[in-house]
């Protein structure tokens, strides 16, 4: 059976039946698996505790878990302001540090542009929470009334 009927490339420079071609730049030609995100690898070495290796995605689930706390005490507008700022603080963390470890999901810009746009959303929606918002947005007011008659 030849290389290819096997499923392997037929030429391959370094003469092994895993390798992928590669181009001129040293990159694969072809990707066979997925790649770890720009920023994937642990915040602390190796020889740190397993929680200290995370410590970013700690501190923003630490900050999303204190919210609904709150929020579940009683204290809607508060806990869901610690949430949306939890997930405001990932994004600063995603956007200044280079290893965050499982903070990293995809590329930094789309992390930082999810983190941050979910974050704001949330915090924008506790502001304007009823009875007595803190802000209010006229044309969203007119929105909500439109669409709940």
């Amino acid at each position: 059976m030849s290389a290819e009927a096997a499923g392997g490339p037929a030429d391959v420079p370094d003469g092994t039946a895993n390798a992928a071609p590669r181009e001129p730049g040293g990159r694969p030609a072809i990707t066979r698996s997925t790649a770890r995100p720009e920023g994937g690898g642990r915040a602390a070495g190796g020889d740190a505790p397993a929680p200290a290796r995370q410590w970013p995605i700690i501190v923003v689930i630490a900050g999303a878990i204190i919210g609904l706390i709150v929020t579940a005490t009683g204290a809607f507008r508060a806990g869901t302001l610690l949430i949306g700022a939890a997930l405001l603080l990932g994004a600063v963390l995603r956007w200044a540090l280079t290893n965050v470890g499982m903070l990293a999901i995809r590329s930094r810009f789309t992390d930082v542009i999810t983190y941050g746009i979910l974050g704001a959303a949330i915090v924008l929606l506790a502001l304007m929470a009823q009875p007595d918002p803190l802000i209010r947005i006229p044309f969203l007011e007119d929105i909500i009334h439109f669409s709940v008659r």
